[in-house]
């Protein structure tokens, strides 16, 4: 609550020197701790009007009672009159205010929704981002690309966030900055009804003023004079200055970005003036953070927030409450989906993900689709949908040469991982893209100041670019970035032989994989992409002789088990193996289940094997896997998963003598490996029995071992086991072709992951809404993970 100035008594003010005094702070101390200006804290001691809330900041600093401090007000008939001006003018303006400030209706809604409905609490921050002086590395010094390409959002901030509503009450002249739909207008909207409402400057009048048609009023009137007749039915020019000479308005004006460039100089000078006349009156300016260049001496400048988490889930909880499609679904699709999510920060895009998911439940397979309404959002409806017209700083740059240029950025830049780039990369990008146009100029500086222009038109009217630091841009989130380079091949070069195969240099690179699903997905055919990945992928392992043999075998082994899929069972599996199996062959699905379940048993107990263990796996999710297989793999599961217990059980014998010491339990703990592997065994006999020899061969196996009720003893074990692991290992060779100890290299490990990972990319690609003939995809699935000796028998 701002309220009246006032102005403290002779008596108080020795008080405040004596407090002062007490705390052993300067004035200039004061001031700096109440962030507020000098001046005013000289203004109190000097015994002049200062604004109410100030004041009482000063009074509780300083512990105080302000109510003591202050000169007692006479209450003379003008100020009573002032009194029932301001009630009587919030009550005529409550319905107009509400009527414009209470309701939205952005995009594609069919109908307005109600601004309480939707409303979510916006942070500020009280250092704009572009005004850092930062250079690139230190905004890159958080993150690890290399080792952990996490999907990290390029918006992320580290500096203070600060409640909106508080920056509002501190500071009584604020310029508020902002990305494209980053919830300005909606913030001041939120302003003007909760003044209504009595929860913010309860004792003062609200106007909300739309600069755009201040400046395109008839007859360019001064603010004072527009702000009358706008609310002409409620207020007269004579009852405004009264009010406004009280100190009892709270003056919204929202988008000075949205002002043509030949009313600018007009509209700055009359928001100065009406400042200078009015100074203690509460005004608060929006702006887009490019568009500002004017510096308004009165006004602090702040720039909000992109939306965390909280905020993301506060505006989908409000969104749709009592609506078929349930927020819990919303949010959980949402967290899902990493590169959907980062777009989720910006309010007008979240906006966007609610009506797509509203409609189908969902997003969208093809996220290509998806990017691109955000991207047409910013593009072309935002602006539009409000009857904004901006200036085209280059006539010939249309919105889709703008995308062109994009997306010839997003190409050059991300090739050399360059998320973050300088100024003079980007106007060095865009005078090589423009000077290619029709009529472009020849002269190299005018060249460059086009580029300047159409930089800073494409970050304030779009907001795909954005100035991270002074001079240092990136595109607006990671996602963009990816969309606009995939775009580039695509759209641009027109799926040429040599730009895709530049492309899939880049097929193991985990930061690439968003940019290889969405080149398929937009591609008009993508069938040449994806044989040019499947070619990538056989040429990395086909010059390996134990890769290729270790291929053979696990097709040879997949053929050779007669399994009858069901939906429900390969999901069940999937789960349980946190891998999603997606193709409809059954050979590649078995092969899937083989690699893994081979892969898990091994990798936790130390034996060599062909794939990292992955950390998401859990031993009781393992124990049910077999569940659902057919007895055949049932067998292999239990014989692998005897086999490496076995191996360890060996292994911790021969070491016993190291571990005794540290771990009182050990003894135990052997006791329970080796009743589990007594346990395995009787699986396997009873699984066994439809076949004869390998049953004998798994009986006499168990018929060796020791006495599991009895003491186990340490020395069978150091002598025997040895042995009994190779007999078994053999059995498992001869009779289920399993069990083979394919001692792969480091080298080879890796490059196998490698090669797993571009395979399982490949997949990706080819299950995506991509348009692709049959015969393509018939020829990738039949020789997926086949050797080559396979390949050339399908060709």
């Amino acid at each position: 609550m701002t309220g009246r100035s006032l102005v403290a008594s002779e008596e108080g003010i020795k008080k405040a020197e004596r407090a002062l005094e007490r705390q052993r702070i300067s004035k200039t101390v004061l001031a700096e701790s109440l962030l507020i200006s000098r001046s005013t804290v000289t203004n109190f001691f000097a015994r002049k009007p200062i604004v109410r809330n100030n004041l009482i900041k000063i009074c509780d600093w300083l512990e105080l009672d302000w109510q003591e401090i202050i000169e007692k007000p006479s209450h003379d008939e003008t100020e009573e009159e002032t009194d029932v001006i301001v009630r009587e003018v919030r009550a005529a303006i409550s319905e107009q205010i509400r009527e414009r400030c209470g309701k939205m209706r952005i995009l594609d809604m069919t109908h307005p929704i109600g601004l309480n409905e939707i409303y979510t609490d916006v942070n500020i921050l009280e250092k704009i981002t572009a005004s850092r002086r930062k250079n690139i590395n230190e905004l890159l010094e958080n993150f690890n690309f290399d080792d952990d390409f996490n999907r990290w959002g390029l918006s992320q901030v580290k500096e203070k966030r600060v409640p909106a509503l508080t920056a509002v009450k501190d500071y009584p002249h604020l310029l508020i900055l902002g990305k494209p739909g980053a919830g300005k207008t909606t913030f001041l909207k939120f302003l003007a009804i909760h003044c209504l409402d009595g929860k913010f400057c309860q004792e003062c009048v609200p106007f909300f003023v739309t600069l755009k048609d201040f400046a395109e009023a008839q007859n360019s009137p001064n603010l004072l004079d527009y702000i009358a007749t706008r609310f002409q039915s409620a207020v007269t020019p004579e009852r405004l200055k009264n009010i406004l000479k009280a100190n009892f308005t709270l003056v919204l004006l929202d988008g000075l970005d949205e002002v043509r460039e030949e009313d600018s100089s007009r509209v700055l000078k009359e928001i100065d003036n009406f400042c200078y006349d009015y100074p203690n009156n509460r005004v608060i300016l929006t702006c887009r953070i490019a568009a500002k260049e004017y510096i308004f001496e009165k006004f602090t400048e702040v720039e909000i927030a992109d939306f965390d988490d909280e905020q993301i889930a506060t505006f989908a909880n409000n969104w749709f409450k009592d609506k078929q499609v349930r927020s819990e679904k919303f949010l959980e699709r949402l967290n899902g989906q990493e590169a959907v999510k980062k777009l989720a920060t910006d309010p007008l895009l979240l906006t966007l993900l609610c009506l797509v998911f509203e409609e189908s439940g969902d997003f969208s397979e093809n996220r290509a689709n998806l990017y691109k309404e955000g991207v047409d959002a910013l593009l072309k409806k935002w602006d539009a949908e409000r009857g904004i017209k901006r200036n085209n700083p280059y006539k010939k740059l249309s919105l889709g040469r703008k995308e062109d240029l994009l997306s010839q950025l997003a190409w050059t830049t991300f090739v050399e991982s360059d998320y973050f780039f300088k100024q003079e990369r980007a106007e060095r990008e865009i005078v090589e893209y423009i000077r290619n146009l029709p009529g472009a100029a020849d002269d190299e500086e005018a060249l460059q100041l086009d580029s300047e222009k159409v930089l800073r038109s494409i970050e304030a009217q779009h907001g795909l670019l954005v100035e991270r630091a002074k001079g240092i841009y990136s595109f607006s989130h990671l996602t963009f970035h990816e969309y606009f380079a995939a775009r580039e091949i695509v759209t641009v070069q027109q799926s040429a032989l040599e730009k895709l195969q530049e492309l899939t240099v880049h097929l193991t690179e985990p930061r690439w994989q968003e940019v290889f699903l969405l080149a398929a997905a937009m591609s008009p055919k993508a069938d040449r992409l994806l044989l040019l990945m499947k070619e990538r992928a056989d040429a990395m392992v086909a010059g390996d002789e134990k890769i290729q043999e270790w291929l053979t075998w696990g097709m040879e082994k997949a053929r050779s088990v007669k399994v009858s899929y069901t939906p429900e069972m390969v999901e069940k599996v999937s789960n349980l193996l946190k891998f999603k199996i997606e193709n409809d062959l059954s050979r590649t699905r078995s092969f899937y289940i083989y690699t893994y379940l081979y892969q898990y048993l091994f990798t936790p107990l130390g034996i060599s094997s062909f794939l990292p263990y992955p950390r998401s796996f859990s031993a009781m999710n393992y124990s049910l896997v077999y569940i659902y297989l057919e007895p055949s793999l049932s067998l292999d599961s239990n014989l692998l998963r005897l086999l490496s217990r076995s191996i360890y059980l060996s292994g911790r014998f021969h070491e016993k003598s190291i571990f005794h010491a540290t771990y009182p339990g050990f003894n135990q703990h052997l006791r329970n490996v080796h009743s589990e592997i007594i346990s395995d065994l009787y699986h396997c006999l009873h699984l066994s029995k439809s076949g004869k020899i390998l049953h004998e061969k798994l009986k006499q196996l168990n018929e060796q071992l020791p006495d599991e009720r009895k003491t186990i003893s340490s020395d069978w074990w150091i002598e025997n086991s040895q042995n009994w692991n190779i007999n078994l290992r053999r059995v498992m060779i001869q009779h289920r072709n399993i069990g083979h100890n394919w001692k792969f290299s480091d080298e080879q490990r890796a490059l196998l992951m490698d090669y797993w990972e571009a395979n399982k990319l490949l997949m990706q690609c080819l299950n995506s809404e991509c348009d692709v003939s049959k015969e393509t995809r018939q020829k990738i699935e039949e020789t997926l993970f086949l050797a080559i000796a396979f390949c050339k028998d399908n060709p």
